[in-house]
This record gives structure tokens, sequence and C-alpha cells, in this order.
């Protein structure tokens, strides 16, 4: 720590509220009792995430709870319609809801020996509660997440009652009330199934280590430390924006979080260096949806890909990581490109702060997130242990960071200074809890779909839907489970958008892939369904990120989300190339009787070789950035760009090149790869210079 740190207490506060708004969220008035009831039910449920870490506790009770103060909050935090008055208070017919959600959630608990008793035999009583409980979890959906999410619920439970008067390509035998309610609601197939199983186990804690992170100040010291180190170069801002947007996305489980706190720093000061308004805009909600790709939350989503999966989690981490990497990579020369194109440069390095000093002033909020890398990597413990250790650790270091930097400022070391790192502990549980709100209610929603999904087989249908459209071409299946995934994904939240896509369109993927020849561990089929999901949250018309980030740059959303998607268009090709060329994921081969089978997947641990692999990935990335940017280091030509695209299959697919032009080697693809990219570089070179000779 260093006495040139200071927390920043007026961004974190301003950041917070601009999320609050953005979402949604009521602002009331500070120091009010309904603000007060809504921050205590929030810490008891942080600290009741916390005791049942330590004290082991049946996962069942855990979730019935975790669903419990959840709804609670929902219908507090959130207003039914947004009115001048519902946003400033709570309206009186809440605290009726509430309650009555409340119950609903912990009837599971309460009736705990009695429902397994009777299981399949269900009561009136437990009907009605069921009925009672989805239909005000589906209100609380609405509030936190909009229609899209509750929409989609309400469609498959409609599905799985009217089966039988269905047209006969997607007609079952339907099911009754009976039978729904006690799917979704009385057992753990539904609601209170694996996605909010990994919610209340995992998620929670991850997210309130990442709200204590921010609240001790990390998310300006991750925006200072990336601007003090890129402002000086070409589209500096803009470079600072992806690199605080990546740096963020490590602990944010939220597009629009993440949009909101480097966005409000960053989009004006790429308007100031020259952007114009919508690309500044664009170029935050791009990195701030990746963000969501990256390691080691990946939006929450990690734990339940592991948890679908049976995969340890750093395996998942480990798949997911040169893919993700390599978009950010491709992001910043992107950035590179449009400043170049528009002529701006960097600002004044004499008006930047040094970025050593920086770095130093705030080290101590790295190495949190070090140690939980450490012990999820290295010890390999559980996700639950890891991130208990680490929210420790951060509570630790927010105790005695205010001490001392009194005391190397030379201040007086009062009672205040050493209790307030307890209160911005307290601040940061409440908004934890805050921030888990739409992921518990989402993944509880979500439920209902993969237990719709297990109750009529409507996986199998849609399969045989992609089937026939596709003609039986892989592209074609890849390409239509892609617009799918994009079209579901619209308005979805991460969690609840990968549940919707692990349970309808990756298994799709899977059994018409191995049908037509292709054998692929099951986890490309799930991060490409999750990266058309992602990209779903800058793609008009809907697209949450590009509204949130138009609203600070002050542009036209729609027009905002489409230059967002441009410039993520990268991004979307990422997953055609790790589907066709595993390496990319670190997994050099698969047991072809049973693909599904983690323990009997090939991973690929020689570092020079996942060097190589990460490298010519880049490469490849890069060439088709410059191709659908126009520019490399002066405008393309027409015909650059058709040699700039091809470099991309020498250097994403090499194994399925090299056996398309039966070069015999996949390393003589890399070779090609390379030489065309030279092609270019050099034809680039010798315009550049006759451009010089000329002016």
């Amino acid at each position: 720590m260093n006495k040139t740190q200071h927390i920043d207490e007026k961004f974190i506060e301003t950041e917070e509220k601009l999320t609050e708004k953005l979402e949604g969220q009521r602002t009331l008035r500070e120091g009010s009792w309904q603000y007060w009831l809504i921050a205590i039910i929030a810490f008891i449920w942080s600290a009741y995430q916390i005791y049942v870490v330590v004290v082991p506790t049946n996962s069942v009770f855990i979730r019935s709870f975790h669903l419990a103060f959840a709804l609670a909050l929902a219908f507090a935090m959130y207003p039914m319609f947004r009115t001048q008055k519902t946003m400033i208070t709570i309206p009186w017919f809440n605290f009726i809801i509430a309650p009555l959600a409340v119950i609903g959630a912990l009837y599971i608990f309460i009736n705990y020996d009695a429902l397994n008793a009777r299981s399949g035999s269900w009561s009136h009583l437990d009907i009605v509660m069921g009925l009672g409980t989805i239909f005000l979890l589906l209100k609380a959906a609405r509030r936190t997440l909009g229609m899209a999410l509750p929409v989609i619920a309400v469609i498959f439970m409609l599905y799985d009652y009217l089966g039988q008067y269905m047209p006969d390509l997607i007609a079952h035998k339907g099911a009754s009330i009976n039978k729904i309610v006690g799917q979704m609601y009385l057992t753990t197939e539904g609601i209170f199934g694996v996605p909010l199983g990994v919610s209340a186990s995992y998620v929670f804690l991850f997210v309130l280590f990442g709200a204590l992170l921010e609240r001790a100040g990390a998310g300006k010291y991750f925006i200072d430390l990336a601007y003090a180190l890129l402002g000086r170069y070409d589209g500096g801002p803009a470079k600072a924006s992806v690199a605080a947007s990546g740096m963020m996305g490590i602990i944010s489980g939220s597009s629009i979080a993440n949009t909101v706190t480097t966005g409000t720093f960053t989009i004006p000061l790429m308007k100031k260096l020259g952007f114009p308004g919508h690309k500044a805009a664009a170029v935050e909600v791009a990195a701030s949806t990746n963000g969501q790709l990256m390691p080691p939350i990946m939006g929450a989503a990690a734990f339940i890909i592991a948890e679908f999966l049976g995969l340890n989690y750093t395996d998942v981490v480990m798949a997911a990581a040169i893919p993700a990497f390599v978009s950010y990579f491709a992001l910043f020369y992107i950035v590179h490109l449009e400043a170049k194109k528009l002529g701006l440069k960097g600002e004044d390095p004499s008006k930047l702060a040094k970025a050593f000093t920086v770095f130093k002033s705030g080290v101590h909020y790295i190495i949190p997130i070090f140690f939980l890398m450490y012990t999820l990597i290295i010890l390999r413990q559980s996700p639950q242990m890891a991130a208990f250790n680490a929210i420790i650790f951060m509570m630790l270091i927010m105790v005695i960071q205010r001490p001392v930097y009194a005391f190397l400022e030379g201040k007086k070391l009062t009672s205040a200074v050493f209790m307030s790192g307890f209160s911005d502990i307290g601040h940061g549980m409440i908004n934890g809890a805050k921030n888990m709100v739409p992921i518990a209610i989402a993944t509880g929603v979500a439920g209902i779909v993969v237990g719709s999904v297990t109750l009529t087989g409507i996986g199998l249908v849609l399969a045989e839907v992609i089937s026939d459209l596709s003609g039986g071409y892989i592209v074609a299946v890849l390409f239509f489970t892609a617009i799918v995934s994009l079209i579901l994904g619209m308005g979805l939240p991460t969690t609840a958008n990968y549940i919707v896509m692990a349970s309808l369109t990756a298994p799709i993927i899977m059994s018409l892939s191995g049908d037509l020849g292709y054998i692929i561990p099951a986890i490309a089929a799930h991060l490409f369904v999750f990266y058309f999901g992602i990209l779903a949250d800058d793609t008009p018309p809907v697209g949450m990120a590009a509204y949130a980030a138009a609203g600070i740059a002050k542009s036209d959303p729609i027009k905002t989300g489409l230059q967002g998607f441009a410039y993520d268009i990268r991004t979307a090709i990422l997953p055609f190339a790790f589907f066709f060329n595993n390496k990319l994921l670190l997994i050099s081969g698969v047991d072809s009787l049973d693909p599904n089978n983690p323990s009997l997947w090939q991973w690929i641990t020689n570092p020079v070789e996942i060097a190589l692999i990460f490298f010519t990935a880049a490469v490849g990335m890069f060439a088709f950035s410059s191709a659908t940017q126009g520019w490399v280091l002066t405008r393309t030509s027409m015909f650059e760009r058709v040699l700039l695209l091809a470099v991309v299959p020498f250097m994403l697919i090499p194994n399925m090149t090299a056996k398309w032009l039966m070069l015999g080697d996949e390393y003589l693809s890399y070779v090609v790869g390379f030489m065309l990219y030279a092609i270019v570089y050099f034809m680039q070179k010798n315009k550049t210079k006759k451009i010089i000779v000329g002016i």
C-alpha cells in the first residue's frame, strides 16, 4: 500500500447508484427505514451464505433459504412499474407479496421430511403452494430481469400442459398440473435444481468477493492502472477501457455492471479524445460483454458449466482461457486500428500518473485475486472453500487498509479510521447480496426450463428440426444453433442465458455432430452456445449492455449495439474455430465411444505447444480483425482483405485446413498462414512508403 492511493468513495457511490438506476432498482432515501430494511436483509443473506460454508447444511435447505432471501429483496428493491413514486418508496402491497413469496420458498425446508414421504402423491396444499410460488417467482423475474425469461418459462410450461394439442412435429402426451408443479417446485428437477444449487453454493461467494473488492476501491484502481499503462498510446483511453473491463470481468458477474463501472470513466475520455459517441460506447460494450467470457468467473457461469458436465472447475477455466484471452487481444487490436483510422493520438504522458506508482498504490487489491487463483488452480481447493478463504483474506485487507493509509500520510489514527474498514465490509456484504438477486432469481426461473426439457424431451425435437433445416451439413447445424442461441439469449443475464442454452441448444450440437462424424468434447458444444448467448448482450434490439453504454455516452442505443456487434464479430468466429479445432480448448483428443466423459479427454500440458496454439490463434484473430476493419498499416485493398481472410483458417483451424489442402501436417498450415500475412504486411509497408513520399 502506498500513500498516493486513496479510496475514491465518491466514485464508488456514483457507480453504485448508476448501476442501480440502469438495472431498474429503487433509489430509496438513504437512512430511511425502508433503506435499512433492505440493507439488513441483504447483510443477513451474505452472513448466512458464509455461515453454511463453515457449518455443513443440507443442500436443499440452502437452496430454499437462498431463493427466499432473493425473493424478499426482489420485491423490495425492484418496483412493479417504474413511476416517480414507486422508484423512491416501497408500496404497501409489497409487504404482503414478499412474505408470501418467502413462505413459498421456505415451504420446501419446512416440510422437507413430509414431502419426501409423499413423493409423487402431492397434497392439495403442496400444489397450491407450488402454483403460488411459481407465479410469484415469475413476477419477481419480470421485475428484476424484464419480460424475456418469464415469457420463455411460461411458454415452456404451456408446452408441458398442452403437448397433445401441438403440431405433430413437437407434440407429446401432455402433463397434468399436478405433474408440472411437482416437477418444477416439489423436486430438485426444476426451480430447486442444479442451477439454483450452484448459485447458492458457489456463485454467491464469488459475487460477494467481487463486491468486497469493488467496495474496497479495486474498480477505480483497475481503471487508473489501465489508463496509466495505456493512456499515452494511440487511442489510449479506448485501450484502457478494454484493459479495465477485462480486469473487472474477473470479478464481475454482469456485463451491465462491468459497463457502468468502467464506462463512466472511459467513455467520456474516449469522446474527449475524438471517438464518436456511438463508437466510444461500442468499445465499452464489446469489452464489457467479453468480460463475461473471462475466467475464472465467466459471468458466474463457469461453476454451472462444471456442474452440468461433471468437470473440475479448474478444467473449465483451462478450456476457456485461450479463446477468452485471444478475443481480448483482438479487441485491443481493433481499438488500435480504429485510432489509426481516425488519426487519434494518446494522452500527453506528462498528464498521466506513473504506471509503477499506480501499481504499487493498489497492489493489495491484486493479491487476493492471485490468492484465489492459487487456491483454485494450484492447491485445487473446491470453488466454495477457495472463495471463502479469499473473502476472509479480502476482509482482513479492508480492515487494515485505511489505518495504513492514515499512518503513511501522518494522520491521527482515530477509532473512526479503524471502524471504517468494518463499515466497508458491511457495505460490501450488502452490495454482494443485492448483486445476487437477479442471478438467484434467474437460476430459479431457468430451472423451470431445465425441468420442462427433462419432462417433455423437447431437446430431441429441436435437434430433429435443426437437422432437417441443415440438410446434414455441420456448418449449417452450428449456424442455426448460433442463431437460436442469440435469439434466446436476448434480455437474459449470463447465468440464465447459459442454463437455457445448455438445456436446449448444446445437446443439439452434441447429438448432431456425432451423427455427422464430428466427435468433440462436450465442453466445446457448451462453450459454443455460451459464447453466442453472451453476444446477445450487445445485439439489438435488446442488447442491455448497449443501452447502458449508450446512456453514458448519450448516443443512440441501436447504433451503439450494431457497432458493438461489429466489433464482436471476431468473437463470433471463435466458437466455430474451437468446435473444429479442440486444441484451442487445450484438448487434443477424446474417446470416440464416450466423448461426454471428461476423464477420458486428453489435455494439452506442454507449455511450448500451449504458447504456439495461443500465438497462432492470436495471429488468425488479428488477420480477421484487419480484414473486417479494412486496415493494417493503412487502408487495405480488396485483394489484401481476401488474403487476410485466407490467413484465418490456416491459423485457427490448421487441422481442417491441412486436411482440405492435403498439406500433410497442420504445422505447414501455420507456415502458409504466416506467409500470407507477411505478404499483406509488406504490401502495406510499401504502400505507406509511397504515401510518405507523396506527402
